[in-house]
């Protein structure tokens, strides 16, 4: 039986943070499917870092296809969530549906990633309260107003939720994952 993981995105999502756990969850074996709040091509970004800039830049990035829109997602049908940044988190926080998608996976104890802005969703959902998350540093206020305790690493594990500041920490936030997620949802 294949083992279904959900990625959460949207427009303006960064493109790195889309596509790499993507990438390496299927190389991995589990099937991922793409939600958004509709069924439609999505355009990802790309932020960068230019010198004199205050913060990061954005440029267009890659498009993709949405397997699926927010109403089409049955959370029970997935071993876990993944969460990824970029401006998309910023507006996809206020959808009800992916709250509710959220709040199932938090509720479940099933495995949950997220990187850079990807925590406001789940702060937005009431469930960061007493939990330890990193994220982009620019969010330490808005973790610490959701009751969670922010923390500036690359791969912060609290129990199955496993969160980064950005594209930078791929290999050790997807590295922490993998390994809650192998004891959780074994590919085989």
């Amino acid at each position: 039986m294949t083992v279904r993981i959900l990625l959460v995105t949207g427009d303006a999502a960064e493109s790195l943070e889309v596509f790499y756990p993507y990438q390496r969850l299927r190389e991995e074996g589990y099937a991922v499917d793409v939600a958004a709040p509709e069924r439609k091509r999505l355009q990802f970004v790309v932020h960068d870092f230019v010198e004199g800039f205050d913060t990061y830049t954005e440029k267009p990035g890659y498009t993709w296809p949405a397997d699926l829109g927010f109403d089409e997602v049955d959370p029970a049908a997935y071993a876990a969530l993944v969460i990824p940044g970029g401006r998309a988190p910023e507006y996809l926080r206020n959808d009800p549906r992916l709250r509710r998608i959220t709040e199932h996976f938090f509720s479940e104890g099933k495995p949950v990633a997220q990187i850079c802005h990807g925590p406001l969703i789940p702060a937005a959902a009431g469930v960061l309260s007493g939990r330890r998350t990193s994220a982009y540093p620019a969010l330490e206020p808005d973790i610490s107003a959701a009751g969670g305790t922010f923390e500036d690493g690359d791969s912060v594990v609290d129990g199955v939720v496993v969160s980064a500041r950005a594209w930078p920490d791929h290999s050790a936030w997807m590295r922490a994952f993998l390994e809650v997620l192998r004891k959780a949802a074994p590919t085989g």
